[in-house]
C-alpha cells in the first residue's frame, strides 16, 4: 500500500512512502523514565496502534501488559519490547467475555499491586453499507468495541483504580460527520465518546481520569486488511485533505502517552482528535454518488422562480 507524505509526486500523485531508518529503541518525544514503576495494560497490544503504544510505554519505563485473543502477535511484540530493553507481559483475553476479563484483570492487579493505566485499544470492524450488515455482524462489532471497552474499564476500576486511582484512554474515531461504510463501528465509537464523559465524572472521586483519542486515517498494519480498492481510495482522498498525508502510529501513541501522563492531570472526559485537521475535510469509504435527491417541501407561495438557473429541479428531482 502506498502512503501519503507532505507534498506530491508526479502528476499530483502522493509521494511514495519510504520507511524511516530503523533505530535500536523507540524514539519518544517524552523523557526517559516517565512511567518508571507504573503498570499499564494495553488491549489489542499485539498489532497496529496497540503494538506501537506498548513499545513507547515500555521505552518510557512502564511495566507493560499487552492483551489480545491471539498469542502469536502478542508474543512477537513482547519479544520485540524485551529485545529493546523494556518490560512486557502478555495476557490472552477476549474482551467480550465478562468472566475472562474479570479474572485476568484481577490476576494482573494482584501480581503488580495495582494497574496505573489502561489503554482500551482493541477493536475490529469491516467495510459494508449499513443495509448489508447482518444483525450478527452488527452485534459482533458493538460487543467488541463498545461492550469490550466498558468491561475492561469496569474491571480495572473495580480491582485497582477505585482504590489507587489511575488513567484510562479509550479509542474513538473520526466519526464527527458520520461514517458511511462502517455504521456499526461509528455507532460503537460514538458510544465510547459518551461513556468517556460519564466515567470521567463518576470516577473522578477516585482520582481516575478517563479520556479518548480519535485518530484520523492512520497508516498502520490494520490498513493491510482492507480490500485494495479501499486502500487506493483512502490514499487518493488524502491528497486533498488538510494534512495531505496519512498519520503515523507514533503520532497517535504520543497522544495516548500524554493523556496517561501527569501532564494531563487536569484533563478528563475529553476526546482528543489526532487527525491533522482531517475532520474538517473528510473523504468517504463509500461514495454516495448521484441520485434524484430527497423529496422536498416548499410551502412559500412567494418563493423565487429558479427556472432557467442551475438550481431548477431536473427530471422531477430535488435541488
Amino acid at each position: 500500500m502506498r502512503a501519503i507524505v507532505a507534498g506530491a509526486g508526479a502528476a499530483g500523485k502522493p509521494a511514495a512512502y519510504s520507511r524511516p531508518a530503523v533505530a535500536d529503541s523507540y524514539q519518544s518525544v517524552f523523557r526517559p523514565g516517565l512511567f518508571d514503576g507504573k503498570t499499564i495494560l494495553v488491549t489489542g497490544g499485539g498489532t497496529g496502534l496497540g503494538r506501537c503504544t506498548a513499545h513507547e510505554l515500555a521505552a518510557l519505563g512502564a511495566n507493560v501488559v499487552i492483551a489480545a485473543r491471539r498469542s502469536e502477535p502478542l508474543e512477537q511484540t513482547a519479544a520485540e519490547i524485551r529485545a529493546a530493553g523494556g518490560r512486557c507481559q502478555t495476557a490472552l483475553l477476549n474482551i467480550r467475555d465478562e468472566k475472562a476479563v474479570d479474572e485476568v484483570v484481577a490476576r494482573l492487579a494482584g501480581e503488580h499491586g495495582r494497574i496505573d493505566g489502561l489503554v482500551n485499544n482493541a477493536g475490529g470492524q469491516f467495510v459494508s453499507p449499513a443495509a448489508k450488515i447482518t444483525p450478527n455482524g452488527w452485534r459482533t462489532v458493538i460487543d467488541l468495541i463498545l461492550t469490550g471497552t466498558f468491561l475492561m474499564s469496569s474491571a480495572v476500576h473495580r480491582h485497582s483504580m477505585e482504590k489507587h486511582g489511575g488513567a484510562i484512554v479509550n479509542m474513538m474515531a473520526d466519526i464527527w460527520t458520520g461514517f458511511p461504510g462502517m455504521a456499526h463501528m461509528a455507532a460503537a465509537r460514538a458510544g465510547i465518546g459518551n461513556l468517556t464523559i460519564t466515567l470521567a465524572m463518576e470516577w473522578a472521586a477516585s482520582d481516575v481520569r478517563v479520556n479518548s483519542v480519535a485518530p484520523g486515517t492512520i497508516l498502520s498494519s490494520g490498513m493491510l486488511h482492507y480490500p485494495r480498492e479501499i486502500q487506493e481510495r483512502i490514499v487518493d482522498e488524502m491528497v486533498e485533505s488538510t494534512p495531505a498525508r496519512l498519520g503515523t502510529e507514533s503520532e497517535v501513541s504520543a497522544a495516548i502517552v500524554f493523556l496517561l501522563s501527569p501532564a494531563a492531570a487536569f484533563v478528563t472526559g475529553v476526546t482528543l482528535p489526532v487527525d491533522g485537521g482531517q475532520q474538517f475535510q473528510k473523504g468517504r469509504l463509500i461514495r454516495m454518488g448521484r441520485h434524484r435527491g430527497l423529496a422536498r417541501y416548499d410551502g412559500f407561495q412567494l418563493a423565487a422562480d429558479y427556472s432557467g438557473t442551475p438550481f431548477a429541479p431536473k427530471d422531477g428531482g430535488a435541488r
